[in-house]
């Protein structure tokens, strides 16, 4: 049984009130903290390179997400090029930095979800919406219209505005940003993000206070709630032990956390020393003591 997503609880009115706010602040950018003013309405570019249109780079039916994503049915991914960040060890670089994708239209993004809905996901997945968040709420008012029904879950890098996310409270059932960083140092030196901790730990609360703690059905298919990433990398300069505090003391001790051993040296990490390795059995095992440590019980281990 698909739950009733929470959009279709909302008057019209409203949801097509908030994709307008929201299409309205890109004619001075302040869409993601970054806050680059470029009017995009004219098409300018800014840090992420991105217009008036979002660009997409593929969609379909995904089975390699988080299990409570992705049931028996899998998640619908929709993957969107460029991006508000420049990790220099991003595996997805193609899309994420050299915007391998094409341009499309709130009609032409409507009908993926809608396609992503009638092959059976359980859910839609924006992945990297932050910087095309006006394009998905133009979308999801043509979609909604036609019979979209399914959870959307926003999958960020957790590099968001506050006031951007609070646009989206009564629309997105489901949360999943990165707890990339524990610290300001290495979250600007690889990803040149300012400001990532406070920026990313505002988002995070703000989503938790809007969906709470993940819910899901009997048959383990997420309905609602908070779901967090944290990507271990090597030498402990993902800064685990701060991430995993701030989830269970600001947060609550039933924040859902994969904590990833995915980390492999791509794009220019290949460059860089500190970098240019996997990770460690052992500090994988750390990463996952200091999280048990600090009280989390819901881990996900990937």
């Amino acid at each position: 049984m698909i739950p009733v997503a929470i959009y279709n609880q909302m008057p019209r009115k409203i949801l097509e009130d908030r994709a307008l706010m929201a299409v309205a602040r890109l004619q001075s950018c302040e869409i993601c903290p970054r806050r680059c003013g470029t009017n995009r309405l004219r098409d300018e570019r800014g840090f992420c390179r991105t217009g008036r249109l979002a660009r997409v780079a593929s969609f379909s039916p995904h089975y390699g997400e988080e299990p409570p994503l992705v049931g028996c049915s899998g998640s619908g991914t929709i993957f969107f090029c460029g991006c508000n960040l420049a990790c220099v060890f991003c595996q997805n670089y193609d899309i994420s930095q050299q915007d391998q994708g094409e341009e499309v239209s709130a009609r032409a993004l409507a009908d993926m979800m809608l396609r992503l809905q009638d092959c059976g996901c359980h859910n839609i997945n924006f992945v990297t919406p932050t910087h095309v968040v006006p394009q998905i709420l133009e979308a999801l008012v043509l979609a909604r219209e036609e019979g979209l029904k399914v959870p959307l879950v926003y999958n960020s890098s957790g590099y968001d505005s506050v006031e951007t996310v609070q646009l989206l409270e009564g629309i997105f059932d489901l949360y999943m940003p990165d707890a990339k960083y524990g610290s300001d140092e290495f979250a600007l030196k690889y990803s040149l993000a300012p400001n990532y901790t406070s920026i990313m730990k505002a988002a995070i609360q703000e989503m938790h206070r809007q969906v709470g703690d993940l819910t899901v059905d009997d048959a383990g298919v997420a309905v609602r709630g908070l779901m967090v990433r944290h990507l271990i990398l090597p030498c402990g300069l993902a800064g685990t032990a701060e991430v995993v505090r701030f989830l269970s003391e600001e947060i609550s001790k039933d924040t859902y956390l994969n904590i990833m051993a995915q980390y492999r040296p791509e794009y220019n990490a290949t460059s860089i020393s500190q970098i240019n390795r996997g990770i460690t059995a052992k500090e994988y095992a750390e990463a996952l003591r200091l999280a048990t440590q600090a009280g989390l019980e819901r881990l996900a281990i990937l």
